[in-house]
């Protein structure tokens, strides 16, 4: 039941000012497969070749490295921490950071606020000293719920056992589908053993939910990949 969807760009014009001076980078940090797939897709289209990224570095957030792999890139920077907060952290320890020149390519997002995820990246990388340039790589914006309304009444009536979010704009889309607190109370706040349960995936998405109302009760501690996310639910349901 996605609560978002991914799509092209309204407007190009700020990427593909960017990708025309793509040799004006030292580095490129992904913070999502979508915006790996975008970015070579809208590199493809302007016909640009692989060689204008040579002398890019480029970041990468645990599976993702796959994904840029499979475009003949290889991620030269893979946190240890899968997360940008990780990626921060790795670059803190390269000796003179300061003044390097990094490409962010991000989502626009549209009909609910931004999650604090990509600012909090973007002024941790400034307080580097790095030389921040964001750019908006695709589209996330959320669904009508009218698609949703089986599988909505289904949660209303709890007979859902778990609702597994992998990233807070996917949980900022989902309060937007519900018509009220009490629509999913239950498994807002409920302790009770038969309650629906909140999963996320990872610390970051966790805290944002919570900050959201909602009572998380599965927060995967391998956020790798969604194999570990799939593992965390499975242990919780098995303890």
């Amino acid at each position: 039941m996605p609560t978002i969807e991914t799509c092209l760009l309204e407007n190009f014009a700020e990427l593909d000012g960017a990708l025309q001076q793509i040799h004006a980078f030292d580095w490129i940090a992904f913070t999502s497969r979508n915006g790996i797939e975008a970015f070579f897709q809208r590199l493809k289209d302007l016909g640009l070749n692989l060689s204008v990224l040579t002398n890019c570095i480029f970041c990468a957030i645990g599976t993702d490295a796959e994904r840029l792999a499979a475009f003949g890139i290889k991620a030269d920077l893979i946190p240890t921490q899968p997360s940008p907060a990780g990626i921060i952290a790795e670059l803190a320890k390269i000796p003179n950071i300061a003044q390097q020149t990094i490409l962010v390519p991000v989502p626009e997002v549209v009909g609910v606020p931004e999650p604090n995820v990509i600012p909090n990246f973007i002024a941790g990388l400034e307080k580097l000293g790095m030389k921040v340039t964001r750019v908006p790589t695709y589209r996330t914006r959320c669904l009508d719920k009218n698609i949703y309304e089986v599988e909505l009444n289904l949660i209303r009536q709890g007979k859902i056992d778990v609702i597994a979010f992998s990233s807070t704009v996917e949980v900022a889309g989902f309060l937007q589908m519900v018509d009220a607190r009490s629509d999913y109370e239950h498994c807002a706040i409920s302790r009770r053993l038969d309650a629906t349960r909140i999963a996320c995936f990872g610390p970051y998405t966790a805290a944002n939910a919570q900050k959201l109302g909602l009572n998380v009760s599965i927060v995967s501690q391998d956020y790798s990949s969604f194999a570990g996310f799939a593992d965390a639910i499975t242990a919780f349901f098995h303890h």
